[in-house]
């Protein structure tokens, strides 16, 4: 995500982040390498025009002048620009209704609407402990309602059953009748998309907000679509009360310009990503992390909340258990936490939240990005017997390429599994010791952009 503007960002603003004075030239030369970026990230035009300007007025300032360290202070002026642009913090859903709250999801078609009813259902769900229904008003493709049946199950939500011979608004106010009886917390209505915005479709849709009068209208949008996902999100705006965006296929797209340009073209705040295929892959939208995600320092806080999520506590507290007691960490709990990382959503999902991974080469970024790197590791630790997963030491030569054989793969990369193995198993000797857990959350601590805290601290 971002990568194409991270790269051209970060290369940018480190040539004038170490100066110890800043002049009229340097700054319009950094404000013109700014600018370049931002059109090639397909920032829409109105956006960038404000968004130099913005920079350029706090950068020639006092705010700098007095400053002893002009540069790093340009810095952070480009920082609080792009949460400005974004919409400077996180808005949440506004569930505050009687219940059944009513949730609209409108969007054209292919954008990924319905993905993203059953992703925001399971959110609801597992981290809000809401009691969610579905139910599909798209009436022109029978797809849609078998496709949310589906996800419906999936994701452990109630569906309720809709037929393409009804009237969208009749089937919408039928599932909120139905979830009254149950007591149901959320109904998310799944509305029909098109391939392009047209009267017959606005129509449609005004009168079934107009019936129903959700609480949340949210607008789905294809990020790879660039500023064309601003100007349509300003066209359903205009038809629609909208009060948020959800902005999908942010892993598919390397330029940004649609988190950019959506929050100015249409005053609405983009209040989720989707980051992938899976079901657990929408993310709440924190333009402070995404800024600073663009700029090449990281985004540590989203990291600790997914691993808080994500991590088996049952497990992770036998491991801690074992740990204290000297049982020490063997290749089986190394197993273990691969697995736990393919879960979290690979380990690039992880690592790109990190900060200065685009320092990295391109060739080991490649090999992370397939997840070649965590099924090969897998698959080495699976050719092993008990024994030597218990008791590393014993893997020498003869089992070593015994092991590389069983895996399809090369004694160098056995070497390597068993190398970074050591190296983890030393971290995990670390964080068993007195204190070795807080030393480690400093370290982490340390790790965040200026201003930021960890959760909870």
């Amino acid at each position: 995500m971002f990568e194409n503007l991270s790269d051209r960002l970060s290369r940018t603003l480190k040539n004038i982040s170490g100066r110890g004075r800043l002049t009229e030239d340097n700054i319009k030369e950094t404000l013109r390498e700014v600018r370049m970026a931002l059109l090639e990230a397909d920032v829409a035009l109105p956006v960038v025009r404000e968004f130099v300007k913005n920079v350029k007025e706090r950068a020639v300032g006092q705010e700098v002048s007095k400053s002893l360290t002009p540069g790093q202070v340009f810095v952070k002026i480009v920082q609080t620009e792009l949460e400005k642009a974004m919409g400077e913090s996180n808005e949440t859903l506004d569930l505050s209704a009687q219940p059944p709250a009513v949730i609209m999801m409108a969007g054209l078609q292919g954008a990924g609407k319905t993905t993203s009813v059953a992703k925001l259902s399971k959110l609801l769900r597992e981290r809000h402990k809401k009691s969610v229904l579905v139910v599909s008003a798209d009436v022109y493709r029978p797809a849609a309602i078998k496709q949310l049946e589906t996800l419906a199950g999936e994701v452990e939500v109630e569906f309720f059953p809709s037929d393409v011979s009804q009237k969208p608004v009749d089937i919408a106010n039928a599932a909120i009748a139905h979830a009254k009886l149950k007591f149901i917390d959320v109904v998310i209505v799944d509305t029909a998309g098109r391939l392009h915005v047209d009267d017959a479709m606005m129509d449609e849709i005004k009168e079934l907000h107009a019936s129903i009068t959700p609480v949340e209208t949210l607008f789905t949008v294809d990020a790879m679509t660039g500023q064309d996902a601003a100007n349509t999100a300003k066209a359903f705006n205009e038809a629609l009360p909208l009060t948020g965006i959800i902005l999908t296929k942010v892993d598919g797209d390397a330029r940004g310009g649609a988190a950019l340009s959506i929050r100015h073209l249409t005053g609405k705040p983009i209040k989720f990503l989707g980051v992938g295929e899976k079901t657990d892959a929408l993310e709440p939208f924190h333009p402070d992390r995404i800024a600073s995600r663009i700029l090449g320092m990281g985004d540590v806080l989203s990291l600790i909340e997914e691993v808080e999520r994500g991590v088996d506590k049952d497990k992770a507290m036998k491991m801690a258990k074992k740990l204290k007691t000297g049982g020490g960490f063997d290749l089986e709990d190394f197993r273990e936490q691969l697995s736990q990382m393919k879960n979290m959503g690979g380990m690039m999902n992880m690592l790109e939240k990190l900060p200065g991974v685009g320092q990295l080469p391109p060739e080991a970024l490649a090999q992370v990005q397939d997840g070649k790197m965590t099924n090969q590791m897998e698959a080495i630790i699976n050719s092993m017997t008990k024994k030597e997963r218990a008791r590393p030491d014993l893997i020498k030569g003869s089992r070593k390429r015994r092991i590389a054989k069983g895996s399809g793969t090369q004694i160098q990369d056995v070497n390597r599994l068993l190398k970074q193995f050591t190296q983890m198993q030393k971290m995990m000797k670390k964080m068993s010791s007195k204190g070795g857990m807080t030393k480690m959350m400093r370290g982490m601590q340390g790790m965040l952009p200026p201003g930021m805290k960890m959760p909870g601290r």
